[in-house]
């Protein structure tokens, strides 16, 4: 897929007053400070597109761009930031979850985890509520390039692992990273397919 048109269209904290859900969209989300703001502009194109800050915990609303004119990509706010009181940690999660869970042109959501991490309980936490909650996502490594090739195959496969021993079936991984550019065209050809299908599908359903 070619980006040839990428631009910011609202920014709100209430599903409902999102853009109509006439188009395939996709949401990015992960834990603050997991390079979400750089992967979104490594994506579309546009160095300044999503807001990039060394502070982490910046992004408080659900944020949609439109792409080419034909899908949605969405910029969640993180998660498992502690400098954030308890209420407003929350409040985000009650946005975040009504968003995902109510939002109909939702084909995936995009789980960022950083690399060079362990396996994180709340990343885990989160995609088993993603799972039970029936919505498809991808998990999206990011920041491969602070890694040796080796280092970035074995962190895969203590993924893998750590999975296997709840789930049956893994969802699809895709390894990244903004500073090289890796993986960009094999997540923009994902999005393609899965835009090829959502298209089917709706066509289908106006038979």
């Amino acid at each position: 897929m070619i980006i040839h048109f990428a631009d910011f269209v609202i920014s709100n904290t209430d599903y409902r007053k999102c853009p109509t859900p006439d188009k395939p969209e996709y949401a990015f989300i992960g834990r603050s400070n997991v390079g979400k703001s750089s992967l979104i502009n490594l994506l579309t194109g546009r160095k300044k597109l999503a807001k990039i800050s060394g502070t982490p915990g910046k992004t408080i609303t659900i944020n949609h761009f439109i792409i080419n004119a034909s899908w949605y990509l969405v910029d969640l706010p993180g998660y498992g930031f502690a400098k954030r009181s308890k209420s407003e940690r929350e409040k985000w999660e009650k946005m975040i979850r009504s968003y995902i869970l109510h939002r109909a042109n939702l084909v995936s959501v995009f789980v960022l985890v950083d690399m060079r991490h362990e396996p994180q309980k709340n990343d885990l936490e989160f995609m088993e509520w993603l799972a039970v909650s029936q919505i498809p996502f991808t998990i999206v490594f990011t920041k491969a390039d602070k890694l040796k090739p080796a280092q970035l195959a074995a962190q895969v496969e203590k993924y893998q692992n750590q999975m296997f021993t709840e789930w049956v079936e893994l969802p699809p991984m895709i390894v990244t990273s903004a500073e090289k550019g890796d993986g960009r065209s094999e997540l923009l050809d994902y999005i393609a397919q899965l835009n090829q299908m959502f298209q089917d599908e709706k066509k289908a359903g106006k038979q």
